[in-house]
């Protein structure tokens, strides 16, 4: 192997040649081109961190780090468009750039049919990125268990990658000249999905103690396990916890109920000690048992409603739902027997327990409400006789229109979470076609462009059976041909349908209250056809 010598003056040589491991299809000119300025400068200069791993693992890295023997006023000099606003020698170097807005191809109709694109025409739009340059650094005493007491920049690049969490994001590439440095065998971590600690576990744990969530959420978002000694480690430091501000933690916490795998990472959030120290109320509902409607305890029933909602993609607030709908259960538990177990008001104390765990978790107040709505109102009819469109009225006001179809996936996940093979049971089935028809636009005469204070007041027709008559009449022939339904033509056949005999009236309103309901039972058809119902 070829040997590659350094701009810096230590004597590290690569451990070995990234060339066939790793895509720079991945890295954007923009960042090679920090590098390279760096470089031309004199400096060595490395991609550092969570993209190196990406890139290895063939993901688009979301934050672009580097690392440079230059200090931070070198780092300024080098740089037209940069800042320096903090203690540990991180520099902001601002990247403009130009990126297509989006191309309209040629042949694409709105829908009037008139093509309106056009061919070849590129509009751009100009982002500025920023990219975080940071000198080689040393980091002494952590007291507060979070943040470096004192910070020193150094000339070698292993005094850097010693500070850093985990072997996978202590890896070093110079893209301009494919070299890697990895002391600490990242690269072998990364091919084996494992998550080690760099160096001694206990110090990195004591020296910030947000890593103990951090390697938990790379679990989720991964798929990696945990190294046994760095579980060791996370375990019998887990008290370090308590040190880091909730806005951390719950920020990790939403990393991990956003990944793929929420349950896996909650799952081993609990195994390591670390939940009693953020959600001790989840803590609280490992192994409770349910009645026979359930095949798991409380904390897996809520594991696996939780990751129902990420499979399915869905929202922040709709994962947070799914995973505290059911934790009023240990609290409101009688019984032991799986024949005899209820929980009896669960939604109810769980809504207010969600509210006290969120509000302490500094959520914002729109999601609080949201999550304590959905939990206190998710035990809705589960007997096909007892869903009726009056039922359904009254949870629409309950928990609000808008509100009402993220109840329904909520029932969803909690139906999953039990066990059961059928995610879409028919009761499920007909809540939503019930929901369908009550959400229905009403088909009556206040769809008119006119209403009986017209007829009277207006057209001075007199009070009596005829304005309800009139009215429905002139139902009939909006339903029949809706361009009809403007004042004008309205007040006009009014007019002319007062004057008709009673009996010819009431003939025109009977047959628009009979196309109205004819119309009503064909949606209600499609409704119950769509959802597979009777």
């Amino acid at each position: 192997m070829n040997k590659h010598h350094l701009n810096n003056n230590s004597n590290i040589e690569p451990k070995e040649r990234l060339s066939d491991k790793i895509d720079k299809k991945l890295i954007p000119e923009y960042v090679q081109e920090v590098l390279i300025k760096l470089q031309n400068a004199g400096f060595s200069a490395y991609l550092v961190g969570g993209c190196v791993r990406d890139i290895i693992l063939k993901r688009t890295p979301k934050d672009w780090d580097v690392t440079t023997n230059a200090k931070p006023e070198q780092i300024l000099g080098v740089f037209e468009d940069a800042f320096y606003e903090n203690t540990f020698g991180t520099v902001g170097v601002k990247i403009r750039r130009e990126v297509d807005a989006g191309k309209k191809e040629a042949g694409n109709k709105n829908n009037t049919g008139v093509d309106n694109s056009t061919e070849g025409v590129v509009d751009t739009i100009e982002l500025t990125e920023i990219i975080e340059v940071t000198p080689y650094r040393t980091e002494g005493g952590y007291s507060d268990g979070r943040h470096p007491d004192e910070v020193s920049f150094s000339d070698d690049i292993k005094d850097d990658l010693l500070r850093r969490d985990f072997t996978m994001n202590a890896i070093a590439y110079d893209s301009v000249k494919d070299i890697v440095i990895d002391e600490y065998n990242g690269i072998k971590d990364i091919e084996d999905r494992v998550i080690r600690a760099v160096g001694d576990p206990v110090k990195r744990f004591n020296e910030d103690g947000l890593r103990l969530i951090r390697a938990v959420r790379f679990t989720a978002e991964l798929g990696f396990m945990i190294n046994i000694d760095t579980q060791n480690a996370i375990i019998s430091q887990s008290d370090n916890l308590n040190k880091i501000s909730i806005e951390r933690i719950r920020d990790e916490f939403n990393k991990i109920l956003m990944s793929s795998q929420p349950a896996l990472g909650i799952a081993m959030a609990q195994k390591l000690n670390l939940t009693k120290s953020f959600l001790p109320e989840l803590e609280s509902s490992v192994h409770v048992k349910q009645n026979q409607a359930h095949s798991y305890d409380v904390f897996e029933h809520l594991l696996r409603s939780c990751q129902c909602a990420a499979d399915k993609n869905w929202r922040l607030d709709i994962r947070l739902a799914a995973l505290f709908h059911d934790i009023g259960k240990p609290p409101t538990k009688r019984g032991d027997s799986t024949e005899d177990i209820t929980f009896y008001g669960h939604e109810v104390v769980g809504a207010k327990m969600t509210k006290v765990i969120l509000e302490r978790m500094k959520y914002p107040t729109k999601t609080v409400e949201f999550v304590t709505k959905l939990i206190r109102w998710h035990m809705f009819f589960s007997d096909t006789e007892q869903i009726t469109a009056s039922a359904v009225r009254r949870m629409i006001v309950n928990v609000g229109k808008e509100n009402i179809w993220d109840l329904l996936d909520l029932r969803t996940c909690d139906r999953v979470g039990t066990g059961r093979p059928k995610e879409n049971p028919y009761r499920l089935r007909k809540y939503r076609a019930l929901i369908d028809e009550v959400m229905l636009d009403p088909i009556s005469v206040g769809m008119l462009k006119i209403d009986g204070n017209t007829l009277l007041n207006e057209l001075s027709i007199q009070a009596g059976p005829v304005i309800g008559l009139t009215l429905n009449a002139l139902l009939e022939e909006v339903l029949e041909k809706p361009e009809l339904n403007t004042v004008e033509y309205l007040k006009n056949r009014a007019l002319e349908l007062t004057m008709l005999p009673m009996k010819h009236l009431k003939e025109l309103s009977e047959k628009g209250i009979s196309k109205k309901k004819d119309l009503e039972d064909v949606q209600v058809a499609e409704i119950r056809k769509k959802h597979d119902i009777r």
